[in-house]
């Protein structure tokens, strides 16, 4: 049985799309008809090389999506024939599987425990969750890792309490939704910055209290103008830009935390003053907000079914599958919210 599949064959170049041979089953897997995946920034540096050298080229890639089970393999007791999922890379209940391989004219094509640029997917039984199947597959798609990162932040990384101050560098599908979950536990002021405007316009909607495009101000200064001197209480970076992260523990409270979402290429460093690490400041980086995706995506999702959680507003750009190399470049480009794959 053959699909087609987005490969990486060599790093910064355009995915190759073309068919791959599907394995048969082994203990633990599952087989995925994927219909919605969502495209994360840790794609696109896996793809431009940020974290140096590939050693598992050729290889599938994507790791937030919805589908639909289509056969599982011995052991699996998570999910069964038919149930809609949500595809997701934190570990959640199940059997943690061998990662995948699949056949591609001669030559092995690597997957991890999850991958979604693809029309069918094996994955690991620990990477699916299954959900209400009148739950969008575009929906579940952002559960895979925008919104559960974000939202696993506030909640376990930053504890954020009652009107404690919280600024966002960064606007797009992890942003916003830190942006979204700050209001959702009444955090005060919400500082959304971002170069693009219409990126702000949505962090407004989802609860920002104060828009800074730091394309045209001194974000130091403004950010100071908005919390006083003594700094931000939480300030969550999500670019891996080194300047930004300095500036992000810099405008950070002496007893606040900096939590970096985005990860700088490999060869760069950041330089801070480390010393009031000693008397409280707390610098860390966030692992997909420390989910449990059993315990945190049902959770969730029953917010949005009641209006509670904002998400349809959250995906900014629609590409079909054989377009997913466009796809990337608007997602490289930084103008997206969340851009989503329809693979039928």
């Amino acid at each position: 049985m053959k699909m087609r599949a987005a490969i990486l064959e060599r790093l910064c170049a355009p995915l190759v799309l073309d068919e791959v041979e599907i394995p048969a089953l082994e203990c633990g897997q599952v087989l995925v008809q994927i219909h919605r995946s969502g495209i994360c920034g840790a794609q696109i540096g896996e793809i431009d090389g940020k974290k140096g050298p590939d050693k598992f080229l050729p290889h599938l890639l994507g790791h937030e999506g919805g589908g639909v089970v289509l056969d599982i393999g011995p052991g699996v007791t998570q999910v069964k024939k038919g149930d809609h999922v949500v595809l997701h890379w934190r570990k959640g209940a199940g059997i943690h599987a061998r990662p995948a391989k699949y056949a591609w004219d001669g030559r092995v094509v690597n997957s991890g425990w999850v991958t979604t640029f693809s029309e069918l997917s094996v994955v690991s039984e620990n990477r699916v969750t299954p959900i209400s199947k009148d739950v969008p597959f575009e929906i579940a798609a952002l559960m895979g890792c925008a919104v559960t990162t974000a939202l696993g932040l506030i909640n376990n990384l930053a504890q954020l309490k009652i009107g404690q101050s919280l600024a966002v560098f960064g606007c797009g599908g992890v942003g916003l939704n830190v942006v979204q979950g700050g209001a959702m536990v009444s955090a005060d002021p919400i500082i959304a910055i971002d170069i693009y405007d219409h990126k702000l316009d949505l962090a407004r909607q989802f609860g920002a209290t104060h828009l800074i495009n730091s394309a045209r101000a001194d974000v130091r200064e403004e950010v100071r103008k908005i919390v006083g001197p003594a700094g931000v209480e939480v300030f969550v970076e999500n670019t891996g830009l080194v300047r930004l992260i300095e500036w992000a523990y810099e405008l950070t409270a002496n007893a606040g935390k900096t939590i970096l979402v985005g990860v700088p290429k490999y060869d760069e460093d950041i330089t801070i003053h480390s010393l009031p690490l000693h008397f409280g400041k707390v610098l860390t980086g966030c692992e997909g907000g420390a989910t449990d995706p059993t315990v945190d995506i049902p959770r969730y999702l029953r917010l949005y079914q009641r209006g509670k959680l904002k998400l349809d507003n959250l995906i900014t750009h629609h590409f079909a599958f054989q377009d997913i190399n466009s796809a990337l470049d608007e997602v490289r480009g930084g103008a997206v919210g969340r851009c989503v794959l329809s693979m039928n």
